[in-house]
């Protein structure tokens, strides 16, 4: 197998760093570069770009003559299927998406693929060619015959970006507790690596952990307290977790059905709570033209 990736991003560099390191050849062209003028020496041609460069580099490569009869091209796009590479279709020997489900953040520091899933789905021939590229990375192919990509794409952001911007929350609950601010990620970093072993191994309901979990009302009344205190801009999206734990925690069974409805209860009363001074701004009052 030999692999050419056009696009030197985040995913790019990434997944050619990965292939140099297990012995797979590779070459790694800058999506700036634009389209080769020679033919490419490959049997997989990955597309690491953005959605909205998919179909006009299709095209572009489609009319290029670069692209070889037996070579299968795949894009890294997670929210569009391999039909964003229609142009491609008979040119090659197939065309297929291949999504790996793993959050790429940096051109310099890659993350580890090894156990990531990739979601693979096309044409026969790229599909199949597809897999062999994911397992030589360690990772797992999978096929959904039915996906929605929009769907699946947007599960993936939200546990991705949104355990970040999570962090970076904690991250200011952390400071204002005392933390020195170099020190918070540090912490976080291997609390969520713990998480997500925990919902690997275990899946749900058991991955939850916490207070919301033990029915503890008053530890959540206490936290509850010190973000009105020192982070208010955190106690919305506080509150929402709590009460996106708080089903998982009723299926778990670990605290009496009492403790957790006093749970809720805390949970919504802090939820009208914070709602009340939005609504009090909102109001306001009558101009003296209306007055008239």
């Amino acid at each position: 197998m030999k692999v050419f990736i056009l696009g030197a991003g985040k995913v790019g560099r990434a997944l050619a760093a990965a292939l140099k390191k297990q012995g797979t050849p590779v070459t790694l062209r800058p999506a700036r570069k634009g389209v080769p003028t020679t033919r490419i020496d490959a049997t997989i041609i990955v597309l690491a770009l953005r959605d909205r460069q998919l179909g006009p580099v299709a095209a572009d490569l489609a009319t290029s003559g670069v692209v070889p009869r037996n070579a299968v091209v795949v894009h890294n796009a997670g929210s569009l299927p391999a039909e964003a590479l229609e142009p491609l279709r008979g040119v090659c020997a197939g065309i297929a998406q291949m999504h790996p489900m793993i959050a790429f953040a940096s051109t310099s520091s890659f993350p580890t693929l090894t156990r990531g899933h990739v979601h693979v789905k096309g044409e026969p021939v790229a599909e199949k060619r597809a897999r062999v590229l994911a397992k030589r990375l360690g990772m797992t192919p999978r096929t959904f015959a039915e996906l929605d990509t929009v769907g699946y794409h947007a599960a993936a952001g939200l546990v991705a970006n949104g355990a970040a911007a999570l962090a970076a929350i904690g991250v200011e609950l952390l400071v204002v507790s005392g933390v020195p601010r170099a020190e918070a990620p540090k912490m976080l970093g291997p609390l969520l690596r713990s998480v997500a072993e925990n919902v690997e191994k275990l899946g749900f309901p058991d991955a939850l952990t916490g207070p919301v979990r033990r029915g503890d009302a008053g530890a959540i009344e206490r936290q509850l307290e010190l973000l009105r205190d020192r982070l208010p801009d955190a106690l919305p999206l506080f509150i929402a977790s709590g009460l996106a734990q708080l089903p998982i925690a009723k299926r778990i069974g670990d605290a009496p059905k009492a403790q957790l409805d006093e749970v809720g209860e805390v949970l919504q009363r802090a939820l009208r709570r914070s709602a009340r001074p939005q609504a009090a701004a909102g109001k306001r009052a009558p101009s003296r033209r209306s007055r008239r």
